[in-house]
């Protein structure tokens, strides 16, 4: 329900959001004269970006909660508004002079939304989203007034005021409506507002919808480059500069976007892309410097970069031939920048773009429909699976939740490695071209140098430490600040001032740091290890030339080397997460620490879903092992109550602190029968209702505990009053448990650490001393359970020690059931039975208790009411009951 809630306020804020900018655009055209405008351009532009902030917000949030189509349209609207206003602001400071020179700046970039709008509108129809398709159209519609409005004021204002006023009439009512029916909780909804047959559930959560505004965005810089070879505009100029730095920034955003959805090949597309993006802006601002001569562009860069894309290509196979061909025009658009050395302002490579755009247009419509409608159309995806099936030399990885899982935990992110990777390539050629003339701004160097090896590869070193990858992040990070300081230093105009002994200071320094990132390269691989030692070859050279000492030949050799280390990583990531087997190796760590990266030789990780993975553990602990288990909450270290000594291991390896004692956990409560004559019958029904379930049960130490074989390892359990029980519901456990009898239970990190979530941290925090793992990923929860205490449950009182997975409301909602049947005379049938036959239990041996598993008994509807709780300041002892509870 809240999350319900939550994205109908996103909604409603975009869509108000889209009206109140759409309400800017009305008053604003049809108030003002050919001669004098009612708001002036800078106003216009500022107020522009501030709707434009407002709606990539809203687009973003509703793009997280699966609506492609709403968040497709307000991330369009953002990019275009954020556009043009850029251009008014431009205008208003007078860098674009004249209506003519306006005109030119505005008509590609309205263009490519005119388009863009048109296809959203077309999908929406199709998909039965009928105030989204008006909204797109009437957008659509008035960016096509507006072009003609640049040449003919007295006819394009009326009808764009018009086409705006549309959208700010129905935009008012349904966003006021849905943020109305937010405030009240759903009391009020005014009709028309709410579609049952949304199209969020026909999509699927797993498919990555940011790839749209991707591909808008490559219609838009195709629609700017193209506009100049047809004549619709003379040339490419500073004008152009908005539209196309929107592009690249949305591009990024894109990219980042695309590692939230596990997509790492569209992720390293759309990173490629913006390179290209703010290359052109670039080159298109240094004409306006330079008096209209364009910069030089050198052959090295746009030949590997076309190399890139193409590799990048035939791993798209995967995901139908549609992406494949999409991107190999992109292949053919670096080959045109290299053949012609004014690259942008040429015909051959406005060309290319021209098919890029018409081929944008198709993709975009293709994808958004495959992505919001319950019918697809065919893009090949799939073939080459079914292709390699055949084949045993090479399986494809499946998209599953450990493909991209770092090595200690979850992530919400995928993998950056295969863009990082290859942004240092890129950045390696770039600076192979020399500065033959005195001019730095005369051959294009700066941007390839800055956004592929600086803005990327920060980017890349920021998703590397939200993965918790400390070495990968900080190596991106430090070359980042490396590229960027360097490119802007060398290639920005600035070198010749500061070349001396104080930048040499500063290059020091960077090496000093690169140091660290080596050695520490030594524990992760050798093909790390390389890098970083290949990358301070290039801070020596960095070093060389800012002290006027660099041999002729080194600073290209040396470049070159890193650019080839760094394709071999480019493409061994890329290979490794595309492919099963075979994987190309980036080689074992020089020096191997005996708690990272090791401990599946020596100690078996076995993966838990398999039951012969189970009986291996479980053999381990009859044998008197230890072991790491998963749990429906965290990860646990266990050992087998019928041995002693195992239980005694476990409480010495996690350094147990007295203060927090182990637990008991069972299977099912059928395994407490032989002494069910020592519990009370409404704590005996407390239990059947209350488990297999994330709740743990304080009671009172009793003598029946002897009957696990616990001997003198039982003061390891509990406290000398009370201990906690549990019967978990995880299927995992619940079979261990059945194989090897109760078992002793604390959370498999050393006491006063964080809780461990993933199968590897087990072996990485407690080492050899832990004879097995059994292995499921990251945890389901990161929540412990809720420690419930039970010792005064005969006065009708319970307690809580914790509230965790399972809220409190629901156990007292259990509580109050018992309660009341027992209060109307209702007892478990077993209990009679029991009563009747003394002797029953004498026969039963104490070492195999082991049982299948019954059924929880939860599924009760929303508690209604409340239970007194006990004062637990006297229980300090207890209060502070281990984690794995």
């Amino acid at each position: 329900m809240r999350m319900a809630e939550s994205e109908s306020l996103h909604l409603s804020i975009g869509v108000l959001g889209i009206s109140g900018g759409s309400l800017l655009l009305l008053v604003n055209n049809y108030a003002s004269s050919p001669a004098k405008a009612l708001i002036t351009d800078t106003a216009l532009g500022v107020l522009l970006l501030i709707f434009a902030v407002l709606l990539a917000y809203s687009g973003v949030r509703r793009s997280q909660s699966h609506n492609v189509l709403f968040g497709s349209l307000s991330l369009t609207v953002s990019a275009l508004w954020c556009g043009s206003g850029l251009v008014h602001i431009l205008a208003g400071e007078n860098v674009i002079n004249g209506n003519t020179e306006l005109r030119n700046a505005m008509v590609p970039g309205l263009a490519a939304f005119t388009l863009a709008l048109l296809v959203i509108c077309i999908v929406a129809v199709l998909c039965h989203e009928v105030v989204l398709s008006f909204i797109a159209l009437s957008i659509c519609l008035a960016c096509a007034h507006q072009i003609a409005g640049l040449a003919d004021s007295a006819f394009g204002q009326a009808a764009t005021a018009v086409c705006y006023l549309m959208v700010c009439l129905v935009g008012a009512y349904f966003g006021s409506a849905r943020l109305l029916s937010y405030i009240t909780q759903r009391k009020i909804q005014l009709p028309g507002t709410f579609n049952k047959d949304s199209v969020k559930t026909m999509q699927s959560q797993e498919a990555n919808d940011a790839v749209v505004v991707g591909v808008i965005m490559n219609l838009l810089s195709a629609s700017v480059l193209a506009c100049p070879l047809l004549g619709v505009v003379p040339n490419l100029f500073s004008g152009h500069v908005p539209w196309l730095w929107t592009a690249g920034v949305f591009q990024l955003g894109v990219c980042i976007k695309s590692y939230r959805s596990m997509d790492t090949l569209a992720a390293t597309f759309f990173g490629f892309t913006s390179i290209l993006r703010f290359t052109e802006g670039y080159t298109a601002l240094v004409m306006h410097f330079r008096k209209g001569e364009p910069p030089y562009s050198p052959v090295p860069f746009p030949v590997v970069f076309s190399v890139l894309f193409f590799i990048l290509a035939l791993f798209n196979l995967q995901g139908g031939f549609v992406n494949t061909i999409y991107q190999l025009f992109f292949v053919a658009y670096c080959i045109a920048i290299a053949a012609e050395p004014q690259s942008f302002f040429q015909r051959g490579t406005q060309g290319v773009q021209a098919a890029i755009f018409v081929t944008s247009a198709f993709v975009l419509f293709i994808t958004l429909y495959n992505l919001v409608s319950s019918k697809k159309m065919p893009t090949g995806a799939g073939l080459l699976k079914n292709l390699l099936a055949r084949s045993n030399r090479f399986v494809l990885q499946t998209n599953g939740k450990e493909l991209h899982a770092p090595y200690l935990g979850y992530s919400k992110y995928a993998d950056a490695e295969v863009l990082g990777h290859g942004c240092s390539v890129l950045a390696a050629f770039s600076i192979t071209a020399s500065l033959s003339s005195g001019d730095p701004l005369a051959i294009l160097i700066l941007p390839w140098a800055v956004v592929s090896g600086g803005v990327l590869h920060l980017i890349c070193g920021s998703v590397a430490f939200a993965r918790g990858k400390t070495l990968e992040s900080t190596t991106f990070i430090l070359y980042g600040i490396m590229w960027t300081v360097w490119g802007l230093t060398r290639f920005g105009g600035l070198y010749g001032d500061v070349r001396g002994l104080h930048l040499a200071v500063g290059i020091i320094s960077f090496m000093l740091f690169n140091v660290l990132v080596t050695v520490g390269a030594l524990f992760l691989n050798k093909a790390w290890f390389i890098y970083s030692f290949t990358f301070q070859l290039i801070l020596i050279s960095f070093l060389l030339d800012a002290v006027g000492a660099l041999p002729y030949g080194y600073d290209i050799g040396v470049t070159i080397i890193l650019g080839l280390v760094s394709f071999y990583m480019f493409l061994a990531s890329i290979f490794n997460c595309t492919f099963k087997s075979p994987q190309m190796p980036f080689g074992d760590p020089f020096i191997k620490l005996s708690g990272f990266g090791g401990g599946k030789d020596s100690c078996p990780h076995l993966p838990a879903r398999k039951s012969s993975s189970v009986q291996q553990i479980a053999e381990i602990m009859k044998n008197g092992g230890i072991c790491g288990m998963p749990t429906d909450t965290v990860y646990v270290l266990v050992a087998a109550c019928n041995r002693p000594q195992a239980v005694e291991k476990a409480y010495r390896v996690k350094k147990q602190a007295k203060e927090r004692p182990m637990s008991l956990w069972i299977s099912s409560i059928k395994q407490l029968e032989p002494v069910r004559e020592q519990i009370s019958p409404l704590l005996w029904d407390f239990m059947e209702a209350a488990w297999p379930s994330s709740i743990s049960l304080v009671i009172a130490r009793a003598p029946w505990m002897e009957f696990f074989g616990l001997g003198d390892s039982s003061k390891y359990i509990g406290t000398p009053q009370s201990i906690a029980i549990r019967n978990p519901d995880c299927t995992v456990a619940t079979h261990l448990i059945n194989a090897v009898g109760p078992i002793a239970v604390t959370s498999a990190n050393p006491t006063g650490e964080a809780d461990t979530t993933h199968h590897n941290q087990v072996y990485a925090k407690l080492g050899d001393k832990v004879d097995g793992v059994l292995c499921d990923g990251p945890s389901p929860e990161n929540i412990a359970s809720t420690v419930v205490d039970c010792t005064k449950i005969e006065s009708g009182q319970i307690g809580f020690f914790r509230v965790g997975l399972i809220p409190k409301s629901k156990v007292l909602q259990i509580f109050e059931e018992i309660q009341k049947k027992h209060m109307q005379g209702e007892m478990n049938a077993a209990f009679e039975t029991d009563t009747s036959d003394p002797n029953r239990y004498l026969t039963v041996s104490q070492t195999n208790l082991s049982v299948t598993q019954t059924d929880s008994g939860l599924g009760r509807t929303t508690p209604t009411g409340s239970q007194s709780s006990l004062d637990l300041s006297q229980h300090g002892n207890q209060e502070e009951e281990d984690d794995a509870l």
